[in-house]
């Protein structure tokens, strides 16, 4: 009995596939992950300063960051269930490629109006959507007992944000705002030529037949669907919106430089990259269920204690450090419940819609920041609401997640 489970259990990576072979599928994902999301956060260290040039209001400005975010996020649906048809070997390479347009139009000629920097913002949200290419085909070349850990890593590839915190004002002061454009570019095509060459598919993958829209309609019928995206709405989404908003919460709140708040929004999200396969990792050994209360908890923690804006040293940094860590932790726990839950053949369709999701709780949260702002002068309530979303979400998953992964186990 044992052993049939066990072949049942088996994977590509266990029954065919040299034991170097997964990691070297997984690295080159992760580094196109990195590099297409490098390029979706290009927009977001420059808010400030199209704030100033441009006359924007603190709404148009949240606008312009969250554009590429939404774009990205519902991009995620279809282009997680043509993975499932065609592959990684595919998409990725398609993705950069395409990516590249609205990065050499962003550079070149549409930053000089909002209208122009939104169109180009909407396109350029299509690097975002390497998420939901990534989590299958990395998902297949792993078994089940690694999965967590696995899609943990290549989750980390969302540090290519924080890259572009780190260089993208520094390189517009120095070379002009061209520059950092172009040299996304030119890293694009480099790597979607590496990827068709490197990247195979698992073996003994088979593709879907169905119809897109038959496939997509069956993946809206499944619970796991749902339930993982609430929670990957709050755990990645606001990542995603401290990602984007956090350098202008700061140079607000606290009147930080543009480039020391840059610096400390690439320190945020560094913390969290690192915190994501953490959070795969514990999952496969302690419960993904366990992990996604107790980093929950920590944001509401967080969030309640920066709504009344303590000092920024320690307190402040403090709370937005254990936000960072738990936010990261919990993306990585909510991809290892989806891993566990999910069917091979649908991962991608699942991760299409759970990413979307994802993305989508971190474009509203810019919006509402900016309006809270803008209305009263002052952030405390867009905190307090995170606090409060977290606190529901912890709750739904000590509950409705807890017993669906049960009853997984069980069956």
């Amino acid at each position: 009995m044992t052993g049939t489970r066990r072949a049942a259990e088996a994977t590509p990576a266990e029954t065919g596939a040299g034991g170097a072979r997964p990691m070297v599928m997984l690295a080159v994902a992760t580094i196109g992950f990195a590099v297409n999301f490098w390029a979706w956060a290009l927009l977001s260290p420059l808010g400030p300063r199209f704030k100033d040039s441009l006359e924007l209001s603190s709404f148009e400005q949240s606008l312009l960051v969250a554009v590429p975010v939404v774009v990205g996020s519902l991009g995620r649906i279809p282009v997680g269930a043509l993975t499932d048809r065609f592959g990684g070997r595919v998409m990725f390479p398609a993705v950069s490629l395409f990516t590249i347009v609205p990065v050499l139009y962003l550079g070149l000629a549409g930053h000089s109006s909002l209208a122009s920097l939104l169109a180009g913002g909407f396109f350029l949200g299509i690097a975002g959507t390497t998420f939901a290419v990534g989590v299958p085909f990395v998902n297949a070349w792993f078994p089940p007992r690694r999965r967590g850990l696995a899609v943990g890593v290549f989750g980390a590839g969302m540090g290519g944000t924080a890259i572009s915190a780190l260089t993208t004002v520094k390189e517009v002061d120095r070379y002009g705002m061209r520059f950092p454009f172009v040299v996304m570019a030119v890293l694009l095509a480099v790597y979607a030529a590496v990827a068709w060459l490197v990247l195979r598919e698992a073996p003994g993958r088979t593709a879907p037949t169905e119809p897109l829209a038959k496939r997509l309609a069956a993946t809206a019928r499944m619970g796991v669907t749902w339930q993982m995206s609430a929670l990957y709405a709050v755990a990645f989404g606001g990542y995603v919106a401290f990602s984007v908003y956090l350098p202008t919460y700061l140079k607000t709140e606290y009147g930080l430089s543009q480039s020391d708040a840059a610096n400390r929004m690439a320190g945020f999200v560094l913390l969290a990259v690192v915190m994501r396969p953490i959070g795969g990792w514990l999952s496969d050994r302690v419960g993904a269920p366990r992990v996604m209360v107790t980093v929950l908890a920590v944001t509401v923690a967080g969030a309640a204690a920066q709504a009344f804006s303590p000092p920024l040293m320690p307190l402040g940094t403090i709370a937005f450090l254990a936000m960072a860590a738990a936010l990261g932790a919990g993306s990585g726990a909510t991809f290892a419940l989806v891993a566990q839950l999910t069917p091979v053949s649908k991962v991608g369709a699942v991760t299409g819609v759970v990413g979307a999701a994802g993305g989508l709780g971190g474009f509203v949260p810019p919006l509402v920041m900016g309006f809270v702002y803008g209305a009263y002068g002052s952030y405390a309530a867009g905190l307090v609401l995170l606090a409060l979303v977290a606190a529901a979400a912890a709750l739904f998953t000590a509950t409705v997640v807890r017993r669906a992964a049960l009853d997984r186990q069980a069956a």
